[in-house]
């Protein structure tokens, strides 16, 4: 009994994992679609734009590396991050004072700091189960 119920709990959740992960792609792509569809619009495209292309292809990136791995690795939202922290400080320049503008370069720094990190113990100290490259 104990040992079915474990398995229905692990399918259950499995199908709500991967159904999330498929609302999670769909609304990305319906975003990236409408996104391009807003600078063939404006007949335009900025940087503020290529960013947000960038986070959500890394969205997209990420979502196919847990399918296909079952890991989601800790790197891709850091990257996530500092794009996020590029566009808004691209965006919001000419409003934002000293202070944060350099909060900002900051978080930028520290999420490229833990990336950093994060490559060097990878290639230091390697996981034996982990066969694929982040």
């Amino acid at each position: 009994m104990y040992r079915r119920v474990l398995v229905v709990g692990k399918s259950t959740l499995s199908v709500i994992e991967l159904s999330t992960l498929a609302v999670i792609a769909v609304a990305t792509v319906i975003a990236g679609v409408q996104e391009v569809l807003l600078m063939v619009h404006n007949a335009k495209v900025t940087l503020a734009d290529l960013l947000l292309m960038f986070i959500y292809l890394e969205v997209l990136h990420m979502v196919g590396h847990y399918l296909a791995s079952g890991q989601l690795p800790v790197r891709i939202p850091l990257y996530i991050g500092m794009v996020a922290l590029a566009r808004y400080l691209v965006l919001d320049i000419k409003s934002l004072d000293t202070w944060h503008i350099l909060v900002i370069a900051v978080g930028v720094l520290l999420f490229a700091a833990a990336t950093l990190i994060l490559r060097v113990g990878e290639h230091r100290f390697p996981d034996s189960q982990d066969k694929s490259s982040h």
